[in-house]
Formats: structure tokens, C-alpha cells, sequence
């Protein structure tokens, strides 16, 4: 196997990747109170979103140690690259780049690439499946890829609406966002993100005109969409992911669609019925 691509387990992969060799989910931790656990293939959605309920504060995470990701760098593979979530939103890109670092000095030169995804969930998704097309198509040099990947990057747009917000805020995730009306009265502000910060980018009264809202920013904003992904990401809301969907393919047509519900990290900041969405 000639390449390899590494993520953090914020990134959302299709069920039909999660066992290939290709890929590997470096898990991060999750602390509910006394609750604690990793971010990997055990990962228990309900029983999570249970306890996060239950527990009158907030709940935390931790990233990735760089040896864990040493160990993911350790393959045969000559070619491995890194998809982390924004790293104005955790340590794990650093976590990465310091494995990198690391497995250098430790077994010498080899061709890795750790890329800063800006986002979460569905946009290091985007990422990692663009990784893959580039590698299968066997048309680019390792640089080549790394320069496409990047400019990739700079072109996907993150757009989410969640029920609750105060994960977000409590973890000081949302120290971008200048004037946010809090999530009371039913006003749903619509978010979305500038180099990797979080940002409002709308907002609505009710969840319904939030959704519809997303939906068309997502439509209006996309670039040559029959060339794009569409990959929308929802916590415990396949009914809501289903209806931006429709409402988003009925303005703009892209060349596959992907719904997928989130995993640890993106449950714990998307919160019970939080949907996001990524072109």
C-alpha cells in the first residue's frame, strides 16, 4: 500500500470506509463527569447523549497524545497524510504535527503530511475523501497532492445549526463569534466558519426557518457544486439531515450526497439534534 490517511476521530467517515485499510480513526477522549471514554469504534451514541444530559455541567474532551499519532505514522505505507479538526478548536492538529516531529527523529525520513481540515466532522471528511481521489487516480506526485489538498481546504464551507450552543461556549469555542444572540425564544442562529473560527453567520426564529436558512447559504455559496460532495453530518437527527437535503439538492445538484450521524466529538459539540453541513 503506497499511501495512507490518518484522522482524528472528530472526522466522519461513510460506513464503508471505517474498516479500510486505507484509513485510520485516532480516537479522542471523552469525559462526562465521572464517565469517561474514548472517541473510537465502541463509541455508544445514546448512552453518551444520556449522559451529557444527565450531567449539570459541561462535558469535556482531550486530544490525541503525539505518540498515538507516532504509532499511526508506523506503517509500511511510504505516503501518509493527516486530517485534523480546526486547531482553533483543539490540540489535535499540534498533537499531530509534534508526531510527526517525533517519528523523524525517531525512524528518519518519511513523506507526511498534516493538514489543518478548519473544520470538524464532515469537512475532514471532505478532506480525506479528496485524499483518497487524488491517490487513486495515480496521476500526482506526493507534493503535487499535498498542494492540491490545501487548496482544497481553503474552498470547503462549514455551515451548522445546533439546538444548544452552550457546549460550544462553555469550552471557549465560541470566542469568534462578536454578537450572538443566545438561544432563547426560540431564535436559532446559523453558523458557519472563516479559517477554522467559528462565526454567525444568520439567524432565524425557530428551527425550521435555521434549517431552511442553512440550506440556502449552502445552495447560494457552493462553487461548480456537479464537482462536489455534499456531506451532511447530524447528532441523533437523521429526520432534519433528510430535509436539508432536500432542500439543498433542490437548488444546487452535486455529484454525490453523503448523510451521516456523528460520532464522540462531534455529538458532544453538535448536541442532541445539532446538523452540519459541509460542500
Amino acid at each position: 500500500m503506497g499511501y495512507k490517511i490518518v484522522v482524528d476521530s472528530c472526522c466522519e467517515l461513510p460506513e464503508n470506509f471505517l474498516k479500510d485499510d486505507r484509513f485510520e480513526r485516532v480516537p479522542l477522549g471523552l469525559e462526562v463527569g465521572d464517565y469517561q471514554v474514548w472517541d473510537d469504534e465502541d463509541f455508544d451514541q445514546a448512552e453518551f447523549l444520556k449522559q451529557v444530559a444527565a450531567y449539570p455541567k459541561c462535558p469535556k474532551s482531550s486530544c490525541p497524545s503525539p505518540e498515538r499519532f507516532l504509532e499511526a505514522y508506523h506503517v509500511e505505507a511510504e505516503r501518509v497524510y493527516v486530517v485534523t479538526l480546526s486547531s482553533k478548536l483543539s490540540g489535535s492538529y499540534n498533537s499531530a504535527r509534534l508526531g510527526k516531529k517525533l517519528y523523524l527523529e525517531k525512524y528518519g525520513e518519511k513523506q507526511i503530511h498534516v493538514v489543518d481540515s478548519e473544520s470538524a466532522s464532515g469537512g475532514e471528511a471532505q478532506l480525506a475523501l479528496k485524499l483518497m481521489e487524488l491517490e487513486e487516480s495515480g496521476q500526482y506526485s506526493f507534493q503535487e497532492i499535498v498542494e492540491q489538498i490545501e487548496r482544497y481546504r481553503d474552498s470547503v464551507q462549514t455551515y451548522f445549526v445546533l439546538d444548544n450552543l452552550e457546549t460550544l461556549r462553555k469550552n471557549g469555542r465560541l470566542s469568534g463569534v462578536k454578537a450572538l444572540v443566545a438561544s432563547t425564544l426560540s431564535i436559532k442562529p446559523v453558523m458557519g466558519a472563516t479559517k477554522g473560527e467559528i462565526i454567525q453567520r444568520s439567524q432565524t426564529i425557530g428551527i425550521k426557518k435555521a434549517l431552511g436558512r442553512l440550506s440556502d447559504l449552502a445552495a447560494a455559496e457552493v462553487k461548480e457544486p456537479g464537482e462536489r460532495r455534499l456531506i451532511i453530518t447530524h447528532c441523533n437527527a437523521p429526520e432534519r439531515a433528510e430535509q436539508v437535503k432536500q432542500m439543498i439538492l433542490g437548488k444546487a445538484s452535486f455529484k454525490e450526497c453523503i448523510i451521516m450521524d456523528t460520532r464522540g466529538i462531534s455529538s458532544m459539540y453538535a448536541n442532541d439534534g445539532g446538523v452540519i453541513v459541509t460542500t
